[in-house]
């Protein structure tokens, strides 16, 4: 265990998951709604950056990075036996991202203002991440440390983009497959993990295969689509790559037997977390080489999907089982995941029903942040609150 260290401060910020959790929900949840209203005309609302790349930002390099900070402040003091970030820093950490996202939305600031802002918060990030790996001779955890330096250096190059009028596609794909990759290694341990607790719990008989020469397989192919995708997204050869992915990730699911957690929506949501990515690379495969679902909709399987469905997932029981609550979703929660699944499902084959599209995009966009509305809603109170545990 790590060292304990006594803390008198608020409770909020006592562990790294408390304010990052509650602001990537708060972000997703206004984030999304003020993009369907600029889409919808209903609002001239203006920032620095057009609206198409304020929206992809504040997800992919925004929120995105709020739930990881969150995951990895709360994971890392277990791989390092080091004391974790609480008090003064975790709230300067918190501030350098809540500047960052006041100052694209600013619109009279300068862009190199915006950028050295916005950029500043996973710069720190990841020097946390190779720190704590450094000091707590935690090495194979490395793979994280190089995901997240890349992953500041994708929005450096996001910003570096857009001074030179340049399309952000590929800045944007850089963050995307860092998250499927992350998805993969992170979502590859934790889903089998959780779910043989689940199981010997219960005395049920099926135990998820171990982590195996196979499962390393399955995140080298999604690591190998990724990068193809990120340099060549239009070619035959990557939507191949793509497919093979997420048919090897399809079976690694299997392996982890997520049909017999039916009981406990708490661990079954991290499987349909992970069929999401595994069939986001299909999809998204598949729609390179011309079958299926138009290319946007295709990436919105793994971002309303892989992403917004994995998030809540962590996100929730993180929450319940690190202040000392059992570890059970109850209705609200369960309301959360229904919410969050039918605003994916919408938005990723919604455009194919022979419907008003603005009516598809806005039921999509309503369930899915009103599953992150929800998550404020219910948890904000557990994320302000001290851990029932505490003496």
């Amino acid at each position: 265990m790590s060292e304990k260290i006594e803390y008198q401060g608020p409770a909020f910020f006592s562990d790294g998951f408390r304010p990052f959790f509650f602001s990537a929900a708060m972000l997703a949840g206004l984030v999304i709604p003020t993009w369907v209203l600029i889409l919808n005309g209903a609002t001239n609302i203006s920032f620095l950056y057009a609206p198409r790349e304020w929206h992809v930002h504040e997800m992919v390099f925004g929120f995105l990075p709020c739930v990881m900070t969150g995951f990895l402040l709360t994971a890392i003091p277990n791989w390092t036996d080091r004391p974790p970030l609480k008090g003064m820093p975790l709230f300067g950490l918190w501030v350098v991202w809540l500047l960052g996202r006041l100052a694209m939305a600013a619109p009279a600031i300068s862009p190199l203002v915006v950028a050295l802002v916005d950029s500043a918060f996973l710069i720190v990030m990841a020097g946390i991440v190779w720190r704590e790996i450094v000091l707590g001779s935690a090495w194979n955890r490395l793979p994280i440390g190089v995901v997240m330096s890349l992953y500041a250096g994708a929005n450096i190059f996001f910003h570096t983009l857009l001074w030179n009028d340049h399309a952000i596609d590929v800045s944007a794909r850089i963050g995307l497959a860092l998250i499927m990759f992350l998805l993969a290694l992170i979502g590859g341990r934790v889903t089998p993990s959780f779910t043989e607790d689940f199981l010997d719990e219960n005395s049920i008989g099926k135990q998820p295969a171990p982590f195996s020469r196979f499962d390393g397989l399955s995140i080298a192919f999604i690591g190998i689509a990724a990068v193809a995708w990120v340099l060549q997204p239009q070619a035959i050869g990557t939507g191949y790559a793509l497919v093979i992915a997420g048919f090897i990730n399809l079976a690694r699911l299997g392996r982890w037997y997520g049909w017999t957690t039916w009981r406990e929506p708490l661990v079954l949501i991290l499987h349909i977390g992970y069929g999401w990515l595994a069939m986001a690379l299909l999809i998204l495969g598949s729609s390179i080489l011309g079958v299926g679902l138009p290319l946007e909709d295709a990436v919105h399987a793994l971002t309303t999907g892989a992403v917004g469905v994995m998030t809540l997932a962590v996100m929730s029981r993180a929450s319940l089982g690190h202040t000392g609550r059992a570890k059970h979703a109850g209705p609200l929660t369960v309301l959360i995941y229904i919410l969050v699944n039918s605003g994916a499902l919408l938005r990723v084959f919604g455009p194919s029903i022979p419907l008003s599209g603005n009516l598809m995009l806005d039921l999509s966009a309503i369930c899915w942040s009103g599953a992150y509305i929800l998550f404020v809603v219910g948890y904000g109170p557990i994320l302000f609150r001290p851990s029932l545990d505490e003496s």
